[in-house]
């Protein structure tokens, strides 16, 4: 069915098929786009806690900092700028931990937006296509006047195409978009966790562990 149908004639006669085209298009190259940011931002954040709770026990606040910063994931910066502010009252050290996570959510949460509306908007242009379709069909209908089930079969099948191509970029765009949210939200909390059990331990032996000394 799909080899004989007129793939090019259903893209030059409805503007909707090139608009899906285009966004199937971005929502690939954002897709793969951010699989490559997450990737770059692997780490294990456990066993990056674990080195620099150890320097951190045995007083040696520079060699947490180096621990930290080369973790590519969120608890990188989260916990330098913790160690940072090691001396800062609790609430003051609480806004700098929001702070960093919020910053850290706005590089991984980046361009996750276009994924979520491809996923509610892309079904829609492929229902404005269908009736599209399905209006030009009964036009070119009432121009020829022939109405016989193939001529209405072949228009309304035309027509459907756009819905089924919205439908086929929407759904790989909503479970893309769903796995990063969820991903962020993972990797952001074990962050603050993390970030928190630091501190507390860092603050333990502040009395013979300085703040660290992390260039700004």
């Amino acid at each position: 069915m799909f080899a004989e149908f007129d793939w090019m004639g259903a893209l030059r006669t409805s503007p909707a098929m090139w608009v899906i085209l285009i966004c199937s298009v971005l929502t690939l190259g954002y897709a793969l786009e951010r699989t490559w940011y997450y990737w770059k931002r692997r780490g294990n954040m456990d066993a990056t806690l674990a080195s620099a709770m150890v320097a951190v026990r045995s007083g040696n606040s520079e060699e947490a900092s180096r621990a930290l910063g080369a973790e590519p994931g969120p608890l990188g910066p989260v916990g330098v700028e913790m160690l940072r502010h090691l001396d800062a009252d609790a609430d003051a050290a609480e806004e700098k931990l929001q702070i960093a996570i919020s910053e850290e959510r706005l590089k991984l949460e980046r361009n996750l937006g276009f994924l979520g509306t491809m996923g509610n908007t892309a079904p829609l242009i492929g229902l404005l296509g269908t009736v599209w379709g399905i209006m030009r069909a009964f036009h070119d209908m009432a121009l020829t006047g022939s109405a016989g089930p193939s001529v209405v079969a072949a228009g309304i099948a035309e027509a459907l195409l756009t819905t089924a191509a919205g439908l086929m970029v929407a759904v790989p765009a909503v479970m893309l978009y769903n796995h990063f949210v969820r991903r962020m939200n993972v990797v952001l909390t074990t962050a603050e966790n993390h970030a928190r059990t630091l501190r507390i331990e860092a603050r333990k032996h502040r009395g013979r562990v300085p703040a660290a000394r992390v260039a700004a």
